[in-house]
């Protein structure tokens, strides 16, 4: 076999790989030779990847190019709906799409308009495979060794990158997350596997210490703890104020602006800051799922403080079980129970997904027995895709939403006045903002959403008072209401 046969096909898929970067980036790639030969090792990798399942140089080739156009087409709706690049994290939540394609704004793999591109593109590889003459070499004993050379080759190269000096290098490559710059420096591939590789290294680095929390009991019966989908004041986004907002800021004890992880989307990194109180950068490459690097392994938590308080813990979330992992990822971070879609088979619906105020008053009922209960409740009222058909006679995206976050504010309101009997703190807060024409992502970062805490029974002298937090801010100061002499609101770790 001539070297040519292997290195044209190789060539190109390398140059037209690097050429779809080139276009479709959001920065012109550096033009430094030692990025340049990162970027091409991460092209000739993949390459190589898909060569080892047919032998085909030319199918090979496409097959990397085409990898590559549809990392740079995911980037392009990323970058202009949630503000970042593709990450070796969003791998493992593939698994996820055909079985909610509505939440990653894609279409079921049964819908002809995916079923058909899919199938002529398996078509096409069938004929590309069956008129390509293979690249093995002649003779069974050849041949078979060549075909367990391959993986094991590119397994040695895996393991090479784990040794020692393999790490050092990667280190220096990759020294902490900055993604879009990364991308900009080597492609999306090649920053997809040094961060998967950094993020393996973190593994086995200890994780923090619990906080030591006041002996005694907490004053506080119930805490509850309500994570709001895709909710900001509408008034921001030139939509209908709306009631709640006004008895926020005349009930509450703190309300403000949260500063949160992501725009538009990655709910889980807002949530896993505020259990756990631990800011974006403390999580080094395992920022972008908190919960596939750590698995809910966390000492922080407030549900595993709020059981050494003696609390019973109950996670209240009206969808399915194995998003984000979460009936795992919850059991770690020191859940009891958990009331997840199946409970709710009977609620009321707005849109495509269980009404906000139907979770309240779930919420109301989990509590209703007067023992002490933490419950962290995530809503899903306010989740997109916002397209027409979602509300009969409301067809633009902002209008539905103002209906949406009318029904989020009523059941916030619900909770307030549920709970005002009771010796209790109530903190509500956005996850995200809405992932909006009219609420991109900025510059400088995610759009912050908002927040509000109250006690009750609230003192008589209380002026509620704005103070601005991060989500892991927010998730220190949650951890005032389990301590036995309910020091105040700060904030701060």
């Amino acid at each position: 076999m001539a070297p040519a046969t292997l290195l044209v096909p190789l060539a190109v898929a390398l140059a037209a790989s690097f050429a779809v970067e080139v276009a479709t980036g959001a920065r012109r790639p550096s033009p430094r030779p030692a990025d340049l030969a990162v970027r091409v090792l991460g092209y000739a990798l993949v390459t190589a990847f898909w060569f080892q399942f047919s032998w085909r140089p030319w199918l090979a080739a496409a097959s990397c190019l085409l990898t590559v156009a549809i990392l740079a087409g995911v980037d392009r709706l990323k970058r202009r709906v949630i503000g970042e690049p593709p990450v070796f994290s969003d791998l493992a939540l593939l698994a996820q799409v055909p079985r909610h394609p509505d939440l990653y704004y894609t279409r079921s793999p049964a819908d002809p308009r995916v079923a058909v591109p899919l199938l002529l593109g398996l078509a096409v590889i069938a004929a590309w495979y069956a008129l390509e003459p293979t690249a093995l070499p002649d003779g069974i004993a050849a041949a078979l060794a060549a075909v367990a050379a391959l993986p094991l080759g590119l397994a040695a190269v895996v393991a090479l990158l784990r040794t020692p000096p393999g790490r050092a290098g990667v280190r220096r490559l990759f020294p902490r997350p900055d993604l879009a710059a990364d991308v900009a420096r080597f492609g999306i591939l090649a920053t997809m596997m040094g961060y998967a590789l950094r993020r393996r290294d973190e593994t086995f680095e200890p994780a923090p210490s619990p906080p030591v929390l006041p002996p005694g009991a907490p004053e506080d019966e119930v805490i509850v703890v309500v994570q709001l989908e895709s909710f900001l004041d509408p008034t921001r986004l030139g939509g209908t104020p709306l009631p709640v907002m006004a008895r926020i800021r005349a009930e509450a004890a703190q309300y403000g602006r949260l500063a949160v992880p992501a725009h538009g989307a990655y709910t889980m990194r807002t949530e896993h800051a505020v259990l756990t109180g631990r800011e974006p950068e403390s999580l080094g490459f395992g920022r972008y799922d908190p919960y596939l690097a750590r698995g809910g392994n966390e000492p922080t938590s407030l549900a595993r403080l709020a059981r050494t308080k003696g609390f019973a813990t109950i996670f209240v979330h009206p969808f399915h079980r194995d998003f984000f992992d979460r009936a795992r990822v919850f059991g770690r971070l020191g859940f009891d129970r958990l009331v997840m879609e199946e409970d709710f088979s009977g609620a009321r619906r707005v849109g495509p997904y269980v009404a906000d105020e139907a979770v309240a008053e779930r919420i109301l009922a989990e509590v209703a027995d007067g023992a002490p209960r933490f419950v962290f409740a995530v809503t899903m009222e306010n989740h997109g895709p916002w397209k027409p058909g979602r509300l009969p006679g409301i067809g633009a995206g902002l209008a539905q939403y103002g209906r949406h976050a009318a029904g989020t504010g009523r059941a916030v309101e619900r909770l307030i006045d549920g709970l005002k009997g009771r010796r209790a703190t109530l903190c509500v807060f956005g996850d995200h903002a809405p992932s909006l024409p009219e609420c991109r992502p900025r510059p400088e970062g995610p759009v912050a959403t908002d927040y509000a805490v109250f006690r009750f029974p609230a003192p008589a002298e209380r002026t509620p008072r704005r103070v601005d937090l991060t989500a892991a801010q927010l998730g220190c100061l949650l951890r005032d209401a389990l301590a036995s002499n309910r020091p105040g609101l700060k904030g701060q770790a």
